[in-house]
């Protein structure tokens, strides 16, 4: 199985960030980059794709949206070449920005019922193919020479099948995320049969369902925002769209992945690096300090944020 397409969900404003997102498409937000420059978070997230192999890519938005997101690209990088002429980064980067701008195509999600209902939007694009789909709000940082999408592509491929990427967890932020149970595999302690998943579970019920044998106490396995999936969770979410069926008050995946899970084999990763979940709380600051700090001005991120925490406390007292 090889995979060369690739979606990302965008539909959504993010409420808990109001009134940021309401303005601005949180995918658009700038962050600077591990190579110190400057990006919407959608190219950053693009970039995850293609340089793990991808080849399409799918942007999953709301109405009218592919106009703001194409018109956006452009005057960021008109703006670059205006106010930075000559300089080669600014050059560079608006040559990527271009670049990308190009490859990306956009499937509308008329209405918004929930995240499954958004995946199921790009269905025509990925025409019967498995395909790597990845969240509009989350960024990652990996711990090894592959990207994270990279290292989930390879299950994927290797073993012909589904594949989330997951992440150990604290009790206190499995609200967050769709969490699993399921048994490690023989052959690697980093990969997992995926038994059942509950969608933002309290911890009581994961302390009774969700509990994995090896994992530190206090600790889940989380969805990471990144998963490859087969052809058949089109089919599944068209069921639960047809049938109006909702959970939270919205069209979950994870109702398709369950069940995908009983019919085909669905395995988990314990992925070999982080995310960023830029639609909580201070999100966005944990994700740029991460990448500062994962990148070219780790040094100068290190100074900056002892000096300031220096000069923070020292007002303070």
């Amino acid at each position: 199985m090889r995979i060369t397409k690739a979606v990302i969900t965008a539909a959504g404003r993010g409420a808990r960030q109001y009134p940021a997102f309401d303005t601005v498409q949180k995918a658009m937000l700038p962050l600077v980059d591990r190579d110190g420059l400057t990006k919407p978070v959608l190219q950053i997230i693009a970039e995850e794709a293609l340089e793990s192999g991808i080849e399409e890519i799918c942007v999953v938005s709301a109405p009218e949206d592919e106009a703001v997101y194409r018109r956006q690209f452009q005057t960021f990088a008109a703006n670059l070449r205006s106010a930075y002429k000559g300089a080669p980064w600014a050059e560079e980067q608006a040559e990527r920005m271009a670049s990308l701008a190009a490859k990306l195509q956009f499937a509308v999600q008329d209405e918004p019922l929930g995240y499954g209902h958004a995946v199921w939007s790009a269905r025509e694009f990925v025409a019967g193919q498995p395909f790597l789909l990845l969240l509009g709000d989350h960024l990652y940082v990996s711990k090894q020479d592959r990207r994270c999408a990279r290292q989930l592509l390879d299950l994927a491929e290797a073993e012909g099948c589904s594949a989330s990427a997951v992440q150990a967890t604290r009790e206190h932020r499995i609200v967050q995320y769709g969490t699993i149970s399921g048994r490690r595999t023989h052959d690697r302690p980093d990969v997992y049969a995926i038994d059942e998943i509950i969608e933002k579970p309290n911890p009581t019920t994961a302390e009774l369902r969700l509990q994995i044998p090896g994992l530190r106490a206090g600790h889940y396995l989380c969805f990471f925002g990144m998963h490859v999936l087969t052809p058949l969770v089109f089919e599944l979410l068209g069921e639960l769209v047809a049938q109006n069926r909702r959970e939270l008050g919205s069209i979950q995946l994870t109702s398709a992945l369950n069940e995908l899970a009983r019919r085909e084999r669905y395995l988990a990763l314990e992925t070999s690096g982080a995310r960023y979940n830029l639609g909580v709380k201070f999100g966005l600051i944990e994700a740029q300090i991460a990448f500062s700090l994962a990148g070219v001005d780790r040094e100068e991120m290190l100074s900056t944020l002892l000096e300031s925490v220096v000069r923070i406390e020292q007002g303070m007292g």
